[in-house]
């Protein structure tokens, strides 16, 4: 990846991490943006997120997808770009990876201490 893709997704992700704990939804309490990946034609970028609380991921997530069009006119006004990308949002796949690792290690602790 480029250093000015690399330079706009953490511009990105920053943007919308301000905007997105603004928000007076109790659905986006505990939702942090991980990462962003924009498209390099810079018409689309998706939004990784992670939810602490595992029973509101799809609460959060139809939260969120609500909220793009506000949080892309956020953008707009924020930074200067050619085009202000469409957002999708997705949970992050190496936080969902990470807890399934971590749910297989315990189930064999598990295992051997029996």
């Amino acid at each position: 990846m480029s250093d000015r893709m690399l330079r706009v997704n953490s511009t990105l992700r920053e943007v919308l991490a301000e905007e997105i704990e603004r928000m007076n939804d109790s659905r986006l309490e505990m939702v942090s943006v991980t990462a962003v990946d924009t498209a390099p034609n810079l018409r689309r970028a998706v939004v990784y997120v992670d939810v602490l609380s595992e029973s509101s991921h799809e609460d959060a997530l139809a939260a969120l997808n609500r909220a793009a069009r506000r949080l892309q006119a956020s953008i707009g006004s924020q930074v200067r770009m050619k085009y202000t990308p469409t957002l999708e949002f997705a949970m992050d796949p190496g936080i969902v990876g990470g807890q399934k690792i971590e749910q297989i290690l315990k189930q064999i602790k598990e295992e051997e201490e029996e």
